[in-house]
Order: structure tokens, then C-alpha cells, then sequence
């Protein structure tokens, strides 16, 4: 019985024990008699003394409490039987049932270098912009950072519709993470999702805003538990979303504080860089199945600098941001198109005309941005020719990147579309070579392709 000890602190959810000779794993779990009580075992502060994060039954603690180290650390249900559900990091389901016996921890050791395969192919989103600008890499990570109100979510769910609903893949899995989001998001998505009959393919998992930060911050780990359990167990492709990554290195700011840790020089926890280690390094490929992660980083203040976003970016071979500017002027989806760029954009992914097609619309664009001041004061009329022909070419090609998505058809009254890759690089060729000069600009916003033009 030397595993058991005394709880002589609490703040929050995060409590001190003492244990008189024992000494606990990192991440052990201790639980009280009733067995009711969760908590992980995070770290020591002195010599017996350990902090721990309470997960379950957070009022029943009080000081002097016993409990006892189990010897094992948390655990996530795993299986087939996930597919379909909504779950939370305890297993609990929307319809309180969940078939599966089967755990697995949520700590493991990441796959190393030599397991990992390479990104060299596409992931076609149907997303111009996206496919254009920034596509996506099978089995690579893609950020979708934006500010509060800019469409993240709605460009997640488009890309999940897309991926999953449009190509009627049966050999992919999708694991959705819901991290300190809203519920009403996760319910729009569940509705999506069973409406266009590919639920069956999706296990959901939600640790939603009302949680306390010790599920917030766990349940981004039990989805990539459940991920790897697919990509490893059951030999699937899977695609990985996560909503909302930022909200996980929140909850670990908001768990640091609670524990006196001393912050980092950009005011986040110390251990903020590891912690985005030890999530995204266990999101790679192996010859066991392809798994490609999507995840959503909201941008505090839009303000690209902050220490949390910065920290994800060394995991990324695609990044999508959207502009509030953008979104603000009526162009949807909002990605500011000089600021989202890919690894994948190079001759031999993505094809020498896409490559060649990107860097001419690039350089329009970037001569156009050192326009805009001038014709904010004197008028786009007193721009030289060449620069008049630049500045409207950027506009056709703003406006061209605007598209109606199926999953805000309701609200727009616009049936989505799905444009192919190479068509929207053959468009692109003919607009960048000046063949639309003498369009009027906005006769190209939401078209799915120039050939509508001759309509």
C-alpha cells in the first residue's frame, strides 16, 4: 500500500500529493477509493510532493484526500467502434454507449525518422485557392490560421465535406478533435456529416470550451491516440482534423499558471515547444497507412508573432491563413493568397505549369500590393499603363479565387462546387498571360471556371 498519498494542496483543477515513499511515473494515474476521482501524475515539485491535473469529479476534492497511484497512465477506448460516435476522453458518448472494451494510453513514443514516409503527393481539396496557392500534401500537416469571425471552421468543415463526402473514398478514415471549440460547431458537423451518410467513416472526439483545462488540453492527445490506432491497428488512411490547436497550448498556459510555473519570455508555459512535439510527431506516415493532419490555429489579436502560433509552424508543409481584411471586402474564402504558401510547390508535385502559373501570379500580386497605396491616393486612372494592366490583373485574380461552398449553401443560397487542380492552373495560365485583361474584374468572383464566362 506505499502507493498512496494525501492531497495537501489544491488550485483548480491542478492539486499537490504527497506520497510518503512512493514514487510515480510520469503521467500515472492516482483515483480515489470510490475509483471517481482522475488524476495525472504531471511533475514533481519536491522531494515526495507531485503536481497532478484532476480530470473527473473535481468537487468531490478536498484536502487530505487519499489516493492511490494505479500504476498505468490515462487510457482512451480505441476501435471500429469509435466510427460514427461522438466521444469524450473518457469514452462517454452521445447515446452513452460505446461497444469497445479496448484502450490504449494516450502517451506514446513518436514513430521515428526511418518509419516516416515522405509527402509527394497532392491532396485535392476542390478549394482553388487552397490547391492553387497552398495545396496540401497526402500525409503532410496543413495550419488553417486565422483570427476570431474569419471562417476557419467553415473552411475545415468545406474540406472535410469535400474529402470525405465528394470522393466516397471507403478505405479512409477521418478523426475529428475537438478541442476547446464550440458545441454548436461540433453538432453542425455531426449533422453534416450523418445528412451526406459518411458518419460511418468518422469518429469525432470533443473536449469542448466548457471542459476543464485538464480535458482540454488531453483530448487533443486522445485523438491522435485514436489516429495512430487507425493508421496502425486497422491499416487505414486516415485524415486528421483538429479544431482548435491553439486552444491546446491554452489549456496547457492555463494548467502552467495554476502550478507557479515561471513563463516563457512570450508569456506561454515553459514547456510549450515540447508540448507541440510530442502532439505533432506522432502525426506522420508509416507503411502502415498515410496520415494526413489538418488543424486549425485561431490567431490571438491577428497577430501572427504570438509565441502559440509561431510554435506550430515547424511542423507544417502547408499553410492557409485568412485575412480579416479579405474577409471584411466580401471575398470568400478569405486566404490571403501572398501569405499561404506549401512545400509541395515545386516542379515535381505539383507539375512545371502549376509551378511556373503560381510564380507569375505571385508576382502580379506583389507588384499590385505596392500599388494599392498609390491608388489609394491618387486614383487607379493615374497609374502608368503597365501599371494599370498589373493592378487589374491582381484583381481578376483575387476575385477568381472567391468560391461558393456546399456547406454554406444554406445561408448563401449558392450551390458549392468542387474545381479540379489543373483546370484552375489552366485558368490561372490564360489570366496571368493577359488573354482577361479587358474583362470588367468583378465578372470573376465565384466562378468555378472561365468557360462560365462565355455564358
Amino acid at each position: 500500500m506505499n502507493n498512496v498519498g494525501k492531497i495537501i494542496f489544491i488550485a483548480g483543477n491542478v492539486v499537490k500529493i504527497k506520497f510518503d515513499s512512493y514514487v510515480p511515473k510520469l503521467h500515472e494515474i492516482a483515483v480515489d477509493k470510490e475509483g471517481g476521482v482522475i488524476i495525472e501524475i504531471l511533475m514533481s515539485e519536491k522531494k515526495n510532493v507531485y503536481f497532478g491535473l484532476v480530470f473527473k469529479d473535481i468537487n468531490s476534492i478536498h484536502k487530505n484526500l487519499t489516493v492511490r497511484a494505479i500504476g498505468k497512465s490515462f487510457e482512451f477506448p480505441v476501435g471500429k467502434e469509435l466510427l460514427g460516435k461522438v466521444v469524450d476522453i473518457f469514452g462517454n458518448t452521445a447515446d452513452g454507449y460505446l461497444e469497445t472494451t479496448e484502450k490504449e494510453s494516450i502517451f506514446k513514443e513518436a514513430p521515428s525518422v526511418l518509419q516516416s514516409i515522405p509527402s509527394k503527393e497532392v491532396e485535392e481539396t476542390g478549394i482553388k485557392a487552397i490547391d492553387f496557392f497552398a495545396p496540401i500534401l497526402k500525409g503532410g500537416k496543413t495550419g488553417l490560421f486565422g483570427g476570431a469571425g474569419v471562417g476557419k471552421t467553415i473552411l475545415l468543415t468545406e474540406i472535410i465535406h469535400n474529402l470525405i463526402v465528394l470522393s466516397k473514398n471507403k478505405k479512409t478514415t477521418c478523426v475529428f478533435t475537438g478541442v476547446g471549440e464550440r458545441v454548436r460547431e461540433g453538432q453542425e458537423l455531426y449533422e453534416s456529416l450523418e445528412k451526406n451518410k459518411v458518419l460511418s467513416q468518422v469518429a469525432l472526439i470533443f473536449g469542448q470550451m466548457g471542459e476543464n483545462a485538464a480535458v482540454r488540453f488531453r483530448t487533443a492527445f486522445a485523438g491522435v491516440t485514436a489516429a495512430e490506432y487507425f493508421r496502425d491497428r486497422e491499416k487505414s488512411d486516415v485524415l486528421f482534423f483538429i479544431d482548435n490547436i491553439f486552444r491546446f497550448a491554452q489549456a496547457g498556459y492555463e494548467l502552467s499558471t495554476l502550478m507557479n510555473m515561471i513563463p516563457s519570455e512570450g508569456g506561454y508555459q515553459p514547456t510549450l515547444v515540447s508540448e507541440m512535439a510530442d502532439l505533432h510527431e506522432r502525426l506522420i506516415s508509416t507503411k502502415n497507412g498515410i496520415l494526413t493532419t489538418i488543424e486549425a490555429i485561431f490567431i490571438p489579436s491577428d497577430d501572427m508573432t504570438d509565441q502559440a502560433v509561431q510554435s506550430i509552424f515547424p511542423y507544417l508543409e502547408s499553410t492557409v491563413v485568412l485575412s480579416r481584411k479579405i474577409y471584411q471586402e466580401g471575398r470568400f474564402p478569405a486566404i490571403d493568397l501572398l501569405a499561404s504558401n506549401s512545400s509541395a510547390l515545386n516542379a515535381e508535385i505539383v507539375g512545371e505549369k502549376h509551378e511556373k502559373t503560381l510564380r507569375a501570379s505571385q508576382g502580379i500580386l506583389k507588384k499590385a500590393l505596392s500599388l494599392e497605396r498609390i491608388a489609394s491616393l491618387i486614383g487607379e486612372s493615374e497609374l502608368s499603363g503597365e501599371d494599370k494592366i498589373i493592378y487589374r490583373r491582381a484583381k481578376i485574380i483575387k476575385n477568381f479565387m472567391t468560391q461558393n461552398f456546399f456547406v454554406a449553401s444554406g445561408q448563401t443560397g449558392r450551390e458549392g462546387s468542387f474545381i479540379d487542380r489543373l483546370k484552375t492552373v489552366d485558368d490561372m495560365s490564360d489570366i496571368v498571360s493577359g488573354k482577361y485583361d479587358d474583362v470588367d474584374p468583378t465578372r470573376f468572383l465565384y466562378l468555378n471556371s472561365l468557360d462560365e464566362l462565355q455564358k
